[in-house]
């Protein structure tokens, strides 16, 4: 603990290590009291009365007498001597307007709003006039002077107004420029949630894109023999909308119980000028709040001083009849008030002020319980099939149907042209390409269950026995397959001691986090460092060819069919995306193969001289030798910038195009997805394999071999079957149609393994 002063800045600051707090314009004046000097005493009794409007000039003040080395030197000695004094020191700390206190207090007694749980990230009140201008200065001028050309706006769920907000944003942006500055926002969208339909926005960052896209590649029918191999390894059954519940529970219960303890305070308050209702106790209106909190099925609502809106109004009394019926708050009362504070139904206009100020508060609470509970640990808790547990993600969803595509790619073309279609971000629970390859273990649920019962058996020797357990338990080990799996290098030699290294330094990084988000065996607030070293030494032992080589060659054996899927299931999600509504967003790194695992791991250094080398070599070999090359990831960085100059060259059409679904016929026709953009004469067609696991059986690149398409037809675009199409990703060629508007299969998937086709009528005459 200790004091200083900066004489450049004319401030005295209270300090704990690094940690540097202002002190009270009254503290300042009480030390520059004990300097001997007239001068300084003067400005302290300015300090008395100093109000925010004048502070800043009487600092300066300050900083100018402290320009004389023996004036400064005056303050310092002052600061120090008190600083040595511990009662003299611990009476000015209690003087302040904040105090310093154990960090495990933060979670019941904090009084400002945080960073979800962030308690040295503070909230800022960006809704004041004032805030907003010193928030917002810099980045405006940039977007005038034409350095930002967009902007991406992060946490949009965190502010008390997000509505009023982006419409101050927009009212700035057309004072400054005539040029249209899109608008993207960070908007976790919960089942059938669209965005609110008065937000000035472009669209998300493109979290329920990427869930679109991996429920593409999802099998619906590997659901129940995936379920019962997880249940019966376990040893018991779970079932993940329980998991939810209890996590959301915990969260706002013991890690947000400082915010909870706010919502009572103002609840109870309220209540309390109402006869109805003046006798609900504090604990029963508690509990009322946090089950309302854990029954809500999005992140949050957005009820304004207009009251709520139809949609917001079904979702509140849907939670509150939720909450009544699960019985843990046994007075009713509660929820008939609270439901009444939600909707601003109270009487008088002071009530329905407090009660705005109330369902503001809460609303900006649930969004960081959700996302707390459901993202960072019931996603955490709940491995059933990791590849569903990503940020946006819904695990019970368990695949979708081809046309429900088709149809959230016809919503996203009307509601958001310009949103970002994401499949990796900074927040992904797993690399776009691990997520991919994962999915395909949905196709071979029931042989994925036997790898992990031999795998347990092999890998028992390196367990850790506490009493009468061994440690991980099932859960964890479950987790650590399919993890691994996803993290496996493609070109991995399993004698090879320094990649093992590494990748055992990944694999023991991300089942550390893991367990200690799950907050069940471990924890970051409680760590257990029993179960934390048995979960290391495990992970580090089975990945060691000196400890564990017949896991180890076992388990390169049996990964390697679905991380030829997986890698075929990556190419399909990449030009999906490309040709897509939307503005396809390439994450930093992810240009060839993204193994990635959750931060901090997705956030390794990326070698971009290396991507750069291997950027002008795909366009060089050949698309034999690339393909045989694929474990470098030259096929997918063939697709990206393929995919990007079709985009270029023709940027209407992805502007202003429709989204057309595209029919396929033939026996194994619900292996193959296709879909076109088209704009007046021009059209891109798009068609990629999808559940391809059994028919790379006898392949050895990511080419499905030619005879499993035979039979089967692409039906083209009304109006375009009379065209000449040119597939651009493999070798340059010409595809002719069928008299009957139709394209072979074997000719468009022949030589490569996804297809985009343009229309010949669409070229420039050199294309042509």
């Amino acid at each position: 603990f200790g004091l200083v002063f900066e004489p450049g800045r004319g401030e005295l600051h209270f300090t704990y290590g690094e940690l540097r707090l202002p002190l009270h314009p009254v503290s300042c004046a009480g030390i520059l009291a004990r300097v001997d000097r007239d001068d300084f005493r003067q400005l302290s009794r300015e300090f008395v009365v100093a109000s925010p409007g004048n502070i800043t000039n009487i600092k300066g003040r300050l900083a100018l007498l402290a320009e004389e080395q023996a004036a400064a030197a005056a303050i310092r000695r002052v600061a120090q001597a008190l600083a040595a004094d511990r009662d003299a020191l611990d009476r000015l700390h209690e003087r302040q307007i904040w105090r310093l206190c154990h960090w495990q207090v933060g979670r019941e007694a904090l009084t400002y709003r945080r960073f979800f749980e962030i308690t040295g990230l503070v909230g800022i009140r960006v809704e004041r006039e004032d805030v907003f201008r010193d928030v917002h200065d810099r980045l405006l001028r940039l977007v005038a002077d034409g350095y930002v050309t967009g902007l991406r706006i992060d946490h949009i769920d965190g502010l008390v107004d997000p509505a009023g907000y982006l419409d101050r944003l927009h009212y700035e942006i057309q004072q400054r420029t005539d040029t249209e500055v899109p608008v993207i926002v960070e908007k976790i969208l919960g089942p059938h949630e669209t965005i609110p339909t008065d937000w000035r926005v472009a669209g998300t960052t493109g979290y329920e894109f990427a869930n679109a896209v991996s429920g593409l590649l999802v099998s619906p029918a590997g659901r129940q023999d995936l379920t019962d191999g997880y249940q019966a390894f376990l040893g018991e059954s779970m079932k993940f909308d329980d998991v939810v519940d209890q996590c959301k529970r915990r969260i706002i219960v013991h890690n947000l119980a400082a915010e909870l303890a706010r919502l009572t305070d103002l609840a109870c308050g309220l209540a309390s000028s109402d006869r109805s209702y003046r006798d609900i106790g504090r604990d029963t209106m508690r509990a009322a709040i946090a089950e309302i909190a854990v029954a809500l099925p999005v992140y949050r609502t957005y009820i304004d001083v207009q009251g709520p809106g139809d949609r917001d109004r079904t979702v509140i009394r849907n939670a509150v009849a939720k909450a009544r019926v699960r019985r843990i708050v046994e007075n009713e009362t509660a929820f008939v008030f609270l439901e009444r504070v939600f909707l601003l139904d109270l009487p008088t206009p002071e009530m329905q002020a407090a009660a705005l100020d109330f369902t503001q508060r809460f609303q900006q609470t649930t969004g960081p319980i959700m996302a707390k509970a459901l993202e960072d640990t019931a996603f955490y808790r709940y491995n059933r099939f990791i590849a569903l547990n990503e940020v946006g993600g819904e695990p019970d969803v368990f695949g979708i149907d081809p046309d429900l595509f088709h149809d959230e790619m016809r919503e996203r073309l009307d509601r958001q042209s310009q949103g970002l279609s994401s499949t990796a971000t900074h927040d992904t629970k797993r690399g776009e390409d691990a997520r991919a390859r994962i999915c395909a273990l949905s196709e071979a649920p029931a042989k994925w269950t036997e790898h992990v019962a031999r795998w347990n058996a092999l890998n028992r020797h390196i367990k850790t026995g506490v009493g009468a357990t061994s440690l991980p338990d099932p859960n964890a080990e479950w987790l650590f397959y399919q993890a691994l799996l996803g993290a496996w290098p493609a070109d991995l030699d399993t004698n090879d001691d320094s990649a093992l290294a590494s990748l055992a330094e990944r694999m023991s990084g991300f089942m550390l986090k893991a367990a200690r988000e799950a907050k069940q065996h471990t924890s970051w607030t409680q760590p257990d460092r029993t179960y934390e070293r048995a979960l290391d030494t495990f992970v580090r032992k089975a990945l060691d060819h000196m400890t564990s080589p017949d896991f180890l060659s076992d388990f390169a054996g049996a990964a390697e069919p679905f991380v030829l899927a997986g890698a075929l299931n990556s190419m399909a999600q990449t030009l999906i995306k490309l040709m897509a509504p939307g503005v396809p967003d390439i994450y930093q790194g992810t240009e060839t193969w993204d193994l990635s695992l959750v931060d901090p791991d997705n956030r390794r250094s990326i070698d971009f001289s290396r991507l750069q080398a291997l950027l002008g070599r795909q366009s060089e070999v050949s698309t034999v030798d690339l393909l045989a090359g694929w474990r470098s990831g030259l096929p997918k960085l063939r697709v990206i910038a393929r995919g990007l100059a079709v985009r270029r060259e023709w940027p209407w059409l992805f502007a202003h195009g429709d989204y057309r679904a595209l029919r396929i016929e033939g026996d194994r026709a619900d292996k193959v997805f296709a879909f076109a953009r088209t704009h007046e004469e021009d059209a891109v067609i798009a068609v990629v394999p999808r559940l391809a696991l059994d028919l790379l059986e006898t392949a050895e690149t990511l080419l499905v071999p030619v005879v499993n398409w035979q039979g089967i037809h692409l039906n083209l675009p009304e109006g375009f079957a009379d065209r000449r199409w040119r597939s651009v990703l493999g070798d340059d060629h010409l595809i002719p149609a069928g008299s009957n508007g139709r394209l072979d299969l074997t000719q468009v998937l022949g030589c490569f393994p996804v297809a985009l086709l343009v229309s010949a009528a669409s070229q420039t005459n050199e294309g042509t």
